[in-house]
């Protein structure tokens, strides 16, 4: 809330990747990585993109380090639309949490727009 009293959605929001006008929900690509047998968790976010808008990426952690993007990728074809297939795949050994467990995509999406 501002000194005005206006209220300021400041999260759930910037969640949904935008990808040449299509709205990507992250819940929806992160279930069907996280179906895969060797991945343990996956976080997505959107990247920004000059021609698309944003593109999706995933950060994920696998149980297995034979895992590679393009199986991951190959996996997500066969169960999302062509637009809601990540284009980025980054793997990692952890994914930053809050105190109760739950991934914090924001982190993950300001150290993208960092670099």
């Amino acid at each position: 809330m501002d000194e005005k009293g206006f209220f300021f959605i400041v999260d759930r929001k910037k969640d949904m990747i935008l990808v040449s006008g299509f709205n990507v929900f992250p819940n929806e690509v992160e279930e069907v990585v996280a179906l895969h047998p060797k991945v343990i968790e996956v976080a997505a976010v959107g990247v920004p993109h000059e021609a698309s808008g944003e593109l999706v990426k995933v950060f994920v952690v696998a149980n297995d380090k034979s895992l590679t993007e393009e199986d991951l990728i190959k996996h997500c074809r066969h169960h999302l639309t062509g637009y809601k297939v990540p284009k980025l795949v980054e793997f990692r050994d952890e994914l930053p949490k809050t105190n109760v467990g739950k991934i914090l995509r924001r982190q993950l999406r300001d150290e993208v727009n960092k670099a």
